[in-house]
């Protein structure tokens, strides 16, 4: 039986623990996250929504998720 190993990941400040090789897009995805409605930073850096999935995530990664409010 073959183990899948994991990751630790900080998401948003909190620790979350992921399949080691999982995807952003695929993680953001299980989020449920409304891409057209955040910005998303990776390390201290604003990522390019259409290279998501191309990211995949390692050992003790920082992803936060700034979501966009409307007021006025």
């Amino acid at each position: 039986m073959t183990k899948i190993k994991k990751i630790k990941i900080r998401l948003n400040g909190k620790i979350k623990t992921v399949k080691e090789n999982c995807r952003l897009d695929v993680l953001l995805n299980d989020l449920k996250v409304p891409l057209k409605k955040v910005a998303i930073e990776l390390n201290l850096e604003i990522l390019d929504k259409k290279k998501i999935n191309k990211i995949k995530l390692k050992n003790k990664d920082e992803i936060e998720i700034v979501h966009f409010i409307g007021g006025g």
